[in-house]
């Protein structure tokens, strides 16, 4: 198995290397995120739809969100996933970029899918609203991450900060087993479900999602334009109903430096009938990302090469 699976990746990353190498062909290395996670294959299946006359695209491993904006910056790639709260924080010089150089020139290419913001609670603990974290010990997510700074947005929105909590920062894996184990109340993580952490932590004991919804969270939305309001359906996670959250896009960036030709030939693929082919039939956010909301809650402003393309398809005006 390990074998396979090791040729198995090396094909992969011989196809994208294949794909850059391609004669004639602008390079556009895009940073994805870690193998076992969302954005290495979803990446993946983007450099193949892009793939084609004038872009060789290639889709690389890397850290996540803040690294492929660092590998913009320094040149390493041309393109990167990334939440759309880091994108925003990034490029206002906001958040968690506070004490981070700002890059101002960060543009986004298109909208993919939504990562829901899951506030998991013990069932049994008597929390059935934010208001009832007050005192409770709660996973806000490791210092640095995007989550953290969406879990202290959502605090703040109901009056609350991390003091008026007994607040920990922790990995999600690490905060389910503490919470399993009844050394946690609640915690917080933001990404597409079904999350692997959070469908395991379900299995194990029973949990509650506590709705994000109400004036609070219509105001948090009006405040900070990457946030949209969402639903994670019932049944994803074992004995957890309909919940209604808070939602960011996880998108596909630039910095303004990308040529405009080579941006609007990247989307202009993106949205092909090829392209819908291998997003439909690869991983099960590939059939989520649609041209009708590429341009939905970006929180920054579009690359001058996609805002072209997005006129020309209607979906923004002329």
């Amino acid at each position: 198995m390990r074998r396979t699976a090791a040729l198995l990746c090396g094909l992969l990353l011989w196809a994208g290397t294949a794909a850059a190498q391609s004669p004639g062909a602008a390079p556009f290395r895009i940073g994805t995120g870690g193998q076992a996670g969302t954005y290495y294959p979803v990446g993946q299946m983007i450099a193949r739809a892009i793939s084609g006359p004038g872009i060789a695209a290639q889709a690389l491993p890397s850290n996540g969100s803040v690294a492929n904006i660092n590998g913009m910056v320094s040149g390493t790639y041309e393109a990167g996933l990334a939440q759309a709260d880091v994108t925003h924080w990034a490029q206002t010089g906001t958040g968690i970029y506070e004490q981070r150089p700002r890059v101002e020139s960060l543009r986004v290419l298109a909208n993919l899918y939504p990562e829901s913001l899951h506030l998991v609670v013990g069932a049994d603990r008597g929390i059935g609203k934010v208001a009832d974290l007050r005192g409770r010990a709660v996973s806000l997510d490791e210092p640095g991450s995007g989550t953290l700074a969406d879990a202290r947005a959502v605090l703040n929105a109901y009056g609350l900060g991390d003091r008026d909590v007994r607040a920990v920062y922790l990995k999600p894996d690490q905060a389910g087993t503490r919470l399993r184990d009844r050394q946690l109340d609640g915690l917080f993580f933001v990404g597409g479900y079904p999350a692997a952490s959070i469908a395991a932590l379900a299995n194990e004991t029973e949990i509650a999602m506590l709705p994000l919804a109400g004036p609070e969270i219509e105001a948090l939305i009006r405040r900070q334009p990457f946030f949209q309001a969402g639903t994670v359906p019932a049944g994803v996670y074992r004995g957890v109903a309909e919940t209604r959250t808070l939602q960011v896009g996880a998108q596909l960036v630039a910095l303004s430096t990308l040529p405009d030709d080579i941006a609007y030939l990247a989307v202009k693929a993106l949205w092909g009938d090829a392209a819908r082919k291998i997003l439909d039939s690869g991983h099960a956010q590939g059939k989520v990302i649609r041209l009708a909301t590429a341009v939905v809650g970006l929180g920054l402003p579009l690359h001058p090469g996609a805002a072209r393309f997005y006129r020309e398809a209607g979906v923004l005006p002329p």
